[in-house]
């Protein structure tokens, strides 16, 4: 660059009146080859005339003033200087552009107002929200029903209840990295698109294995859609409606809870809704229940393709003309709306921070296609993982880890309990099921047709000889000690039915699904089995099920007060003491389980619980947000929510398996770990006073 100045310079270097190395050839140009006296000569019609009017007559010649050389000169100076520049200097320079720009952008924002954009934004990003609430039921709702048409073992449903957890944590980590370079709407409609795509397949898969793989990438489309919501929604609200705003956002994961609650309890029970194509394909109630679950993220992937840009992140990138196009969309919209049309949206020019990264256009001669694309990927994702090591700086780091130990404990002790408290409820009516159990002792049954249902029962040291059990079902039944001679078993359904210590002579099993684990320790002579039943084909009405939908129904239901009294109180009494507070109240509330011995109780505590947890989870969400600057904003939300999900993993896995061992060690655990969240989080910076860096 400074051999291109200094060329330019020797080429029209201006001394004493005369262009170096130029021979004119013509009459209207000179030189130092003028008479003395020509040079006195003044003509009458240039008198009046002001000097900087006066035309140059080099123009005429194409020949460039000295002037505009050396303003031509100072303009590539800097651009020069930069290269030879310190990185330190530079990234110096562009933290003092950000916070001129963050200053001026939040003066623009209350310019604009807020007002009918903010609100069809918000609906928008709210239905992706609700999105994720929903994403978080289906599983838990489907696997009753979906564990009879794949014959699901319990650690298969173990596994799928997990899973949705392992893609929301990386799909977090990786989208919302790349929501910082790619842009909020771009990254957030690829998101939905992901989710929306593998959750509609899921619902026509059959086999196991296809269903986890899409449940896993569906879930990993919605999980990078939670930290670039609240990222995309904070760029357009000013700093005295934002903890508020984003309060009532929150709102939509409640409202995604109770439609999925809700779609279940009216789809899921009729098991006959669907159709069935041969023995092989079945489409049941439960996968309508899937697809419909889908609804929320395709109505907002549709709506947010009317939606722009963040200009905060235009402006993070240099696109200023764009950032500003829409900043007076937003301002002449909310005029409009409040009937000042009239209103002129004043600003003219923004800040812009330095640009310090070197994008490197590929040429399309350059390589081939996927090496062109290998080389964008590369380079992107090395930008992201820079976005990541940033926000374990100096600057950021003691924030960054105080803010993860309080999302990892209110995840393992949320979530934990979430999944303990269904879990529970179906052991304690297993219990008082298995109570009610009928003991058949020393029964002699001979040339006898059994047609009906055998349900809950224990028949020990039996006889039975010659019977047909034809187009029947058992249900958690046992025999033991028993014998079967020359019985027949005919179009038979089981479901927990075992055959332990018995002798089958001389038997035939015709289009049944008593398989040969069914069998413990039993001697078979003569027995022949004849097509056998494929997949599950058992569909008992499940009274439980209806129970645990109303479970969560009134879980989802119960943090309406919270979200409320949240959102109005968020800009009085600051996140910090949100955070602390309501973590500290829910450890307390985890206390009161120990006296949950019967459903009510169990279904009471839940819903208090989780009316006091939620205001720490929206307190979270905003302190976030406005704890770190727009180019890693996204980032940095979608490193702790990611956090966030392993949290929940592991909640899941720990709490579910003391499920009828001990209430002690989980109640212990949820509320310390409350506790130390909430003590810890008191000792962060309070954020409701600061502009969005």
């Amino acid at each position: 660059g400074g051999r291109e100045a200094n060329q330019v310079s020797d080429d029209y270097r201006y001394q004493d009146g005369n262009y170096e190395g130029y021979a004119p050839n013509d009459s209207y140009y000179r030189g130092g080859d003028e008479p003395a006296h020509e040079e006195d000569a003044q003509s009458d019609v240039t008198e009046g005339h002001d000097e900087d009017d006066e035309v140059y007559e080099g123009e005429y010649q194409g020949i460039p003033h000295p002037d505009d050389i050396k303003e031509k000169q100072k303009k590539r100076a800097p651009a020069v200087a930069d290269e030879y520049r310190d990185r330190a200097d530079l990234m110096a320079e562009r933290m003092e552009d950000e916070e001129q720009l963050a200053h001026q952008y939040e003066n623009i924002i209350e310019e604009c107002g807020h007002g009918r954009f903010q609100w069809t934004l918000f609906f928008v990003l709210g239905l992706a929200l609700m999105a994720d609430g929903v994403e978080v039921f289906v599983v838990g709702f489907v696997l009753p029903s979906a564990e009879k048409d794949m014959c699901l073992s319990s650690s298969n449903k173990g596994m799928l209840g997990l899973i949705v957890y392992l893609g929301m944590m990386v799909g977090a980590v990786m989208l919302g990295g790349l929501a910082d370079k790619l842009g909020r709407k771009k990254c957030l409609i690829i998101s939905l698109a992901i989710n929306a795509a593998f959750a509609f397949l899921s619902s026509f898969v059959q086999g196991y294995g296809f269903f986890l793989f899409c449940r896993l990438i569906s879930g990993l489309g919605i999980g990078g859609s939670l930290p670039i919501v609240f990222a995309y929604f904070s760029e357009f609200l000013s700093r005295e409606k934002r903890g508020e705003h984003l309060s009532w956002l929150c709102m939509f994961w409640m409202i995604g809870g109770i439609f999925a609650s809700a779609m279940a309890w009216s789809i899921i029970p009729h098991y006959g809704w669907g159709f069935s194509m041969g023995t092989k394909y079945h489409f049941h109630s439960w996968r309508v229940f899937v697809l419909v679950c889908s609804l929320p993220c395709i109505a907002s992937l549709v709506a947010l393709k009317f939606m722009p840009e963040s200009p905060r992140f235009l402006l993070e990138i240099g696109k200023h003309d764009e950032a500003w196009m829409i900043l007076k969309h937003v301002h002449d919209t909310n005029m409009r709306a409040k009937g000042e049309p009239e209103r002129v949206f004043t600003v003219s020019y923004i800040k812009t921070p330095k640009q310090v990264d070197e994008f490197i256009e590929i040429q399309s001669s350059t390589g081939t296609w996927y090496q062109r694309w290998l080389v964008r990927i590369t380079t992107t994702f090395k930008q992201v993982w820079d976005n990541v090591l940033y926000c374990l700086t100096a600057q950021y780091r003691m924030n960054t880890l105080m803010l993860a130990v309080v999302w990892f404990t209110m995840a393992l002790s949320y979530y934990g309990l979430i999944v303990w408290f269904p879990d529970m409820i179906r052991y304690l009516q297993e219990e008082a099921y298995e109570s009610r159990v009928k003991i058949f002792d020393d029964e002699e049954v001979s040339h006898f047709t059994f047609n009906f249902t055998l349900e809950n029962q224990i028949h020990r040291n039996g006889e039975y000889r010659n019977d047909k059990f034809i187009g029947m079902k058992f249900k958690e039944v046992r025999f033991e000690d028993s014998l079967f001679e020359e019985c027949y078993f005919e179009d038979v359904t089981t479901s927990e039915t075992f055959f332990e210590n018995c002798t089958i002579i001389s038997t035939v099993f015709y289009d049944t699904d008593i398989y040969e684990h069914k069998f413990i320790n039993c001697r078979l002579i003569n027995t022949t089995f004849l097509k056998e039943k494929e997949g599950c084909h058992l569909d008992f009405e499940e009274d439980n099920d209806f129970l645990i939908y109303l479970v969560s129904f009134l879980g989802s239901l119960s943090v309406l007060p919270g979200n409320i009294i949240s959102a109005l109180l968020m800009d009085k009494i600051g996140r910090i003491k949100m955070i602390g507070g309501s973590m500290l109240i829910s450890a307390v509330c985890c206390f009161f389980l120990f006296f949950g011995n019967s459903e009510s109780a169990m279904i009471g505590w839940q819903c208090l619980f989780c009316g006091a947890s939620i205001a720490a989870w929206n307190a979270l969400d905003v302190i976030t947000v406005e704890l770190y600057p727009t180019d890693k904003r996204a980032t940095a939300f979608g490193i702790l929510n990611g956090l966030c999900k392993f949290g929940a993993i592991l909640g899941n896995s720990i709490f579910a398996s003391f499920v009828g061992i001990t209430k002690v060690v989980p109640i212990l655990l949820a509320s310390s770990a409350l506790v130390g969240g909430g003590l810890l989080a008191l000792r962060l910076p309070e954020t409701r006073e600061q502009v969005l860096m």
